[in-house]
């Protein structure tokens, strides 16, 4: 077998991204065992540095070892009980995500939806919220399908008054736009790394609230080969996934260590240097970032005569929707940016697939040379496909952005 040698390609689409470096090498960092005080320290490190990245004082936030799907299904299976009202506003495929785990569950789920490339108004999840008298709100922040950014600054107070939890997935869009879990009072949040955070999928950070963790202590089971006289089980039913447990979850990072399983060391390395490196940028100025980029790329896509996706006053700042122009075969373009430029970018899903391409400017590729690079390869391509457009419009529109006059 040949060492691993994949092609040099530059990911510019809705994520995976291209790591930071430094990430990469904390990665190789060699194994401890998990209860080495060493291990555990940085378990208190990561725990910390994840209050910052969401912008919270809650206790209990850590990781879910698993992808950003994994943080979903924690959060929701632990929860919800058979039969609990959820509610979800879809605008996207992530809403449906959140549906699907929800009714596996158990749950009694109701849903609103808004056309694709459209938000929700806080009207709307409240005229829901009184009719359905769900347990939980289950909404995604940024959903890459659409490229859409649903405002949650007053959906808290909301959820609050009618006695709701209120559970956001925030992966797409964590880093890369404004998210403050305490202000706009979030009882959880989960997330990814592999988008704004400049990582690996593979580990998926969440935070809760107390009242979440009050909740779902109420069904706090513990394996019977572990149990000790002084562990008293909850009344609630049991949680239905062992691996999801999060109490379960919650005493193996709390100061009892009580075994759950075995932390994947590599991904927690990973996680905190995700956060180091947020943090050490600043959490505004990474925002400040992915906004000047993004704005850059949008104005280069237009600049080349193409049409974005989508209501542009919700669009995240990493990511943006094109449509592929009429008389251009969208995946043979997307084929030959890959082969022949090493860049890769999205296609899209549901109403959408084969009608737009997702071009994603975050993390560590949220740099004014990457979008250069990526709107002069496509903007070529389109040229010899026979698309209309002003040849070098694209680079002078982005450089507007960057020279300030955007």
């Amino acid at each position: 077998m040949k060492h691993l040698t994949p092609p040099p390609r530059l990911l510019m689409g809705p994520g995976p991204i291209n790591c930071y470096p430094r990430v990469l090498s904390a990665m190789s960092t060699q194994l401890i065992g998990q209860y080495d005080p060493v291990m555990t320290g940085y378990m208190n490190e990561v725990m910390s540095l994840y209050r910052d990245v969401f912008v919270t004082k809650n206790q209990a936030t850590l990781l879910i070892d698993g992808t950003s799907r994994a943080g979903i299904e924690a959060v929701l299976v632990s929860c919800i009980e058979p039969a609990d009202k959820v509610l979800v506003p879809i605008f996207g495929r992530f809403g449906h995500l959140l549906k699907e785990i929800a009714e596996r569950a158990g749950a009694d789920v109701h849903c609103i939806e808004a056309t694709w490339g459209e938000v929700f108004e806080p009207e709307q999840i409240e005229d829901a919220i009184k009719r359905v008298q769900p347990k939980v709100l289950a909404l995604v922040q940024g959903d890459t399908s659409t490229t859409m950014l649903q405002p949650l600054e007053h959906i808290g107070e909301i959820c609050r008054r009618h006695d709701v939890i209120f559970y956001s997935d925030a992966t797409a869009s964590i880093g890369g736009n404004p998210f403050e879990t305490d202000k706009w009072q979030l009882d959880a949040v989960s997330v990814g790394l592999q988008k704004c955070l400049g990582g690996p999928s593979g580990s998926a950070p969440i935070t809760l609230s107390e009242r979440y963790v009050e909740l779902v202590r109420g069904r706090q089971h513990i394996e019977a080969g572990i149990k000790a006289e002084h562990h008293n089980p909850g009344s609630g039913s049991r949680i239905r996934s062992n691996y999801f447990d999060i109490p379960m979850i919650l005493d193996y990072w709390g100061e009892e260590r009580l075994n759950h399983h075995t932390e994947a060391t590599s991904m927690l390395y990973c996680a905190r240097e995700c956060a180091i490196n947020l943090l050490e940028e600043g959490v505004d100025d990474s925002i400040a970032r992915h906004e000047l980029h993004g704005n850059a790329m949008l104005a280069g896509i237009q600049g080349m005569n193409l049409k974005p996706f989508g209501d542009l006053k919700h669009k995240m700042n990493n990511v943006v929707g094109v449509y592929i122009p009429d008389g251009v075969d969208g995946e043979q373009i997307r084929q030959q940016l890959l082969l022949d430029f090493n860049i890769e970018i999205g296609t899209s899903f549901g109403p959408l697939h084969g009608k737009i391409w997702r071009i994603g400017t975050m993390g560590y590729n949220a740099r004014q040379d990457t979008v250069l690079h990526t709107l002069q390869s496509l903007e070529t391509l389109l040229r010899r496909a026979g698309h209309t457009l002003q040849p070098g419009q694209a680079i002078d529109s982005a450089f507007t952005v960057y020279n300030g006059k955007g």
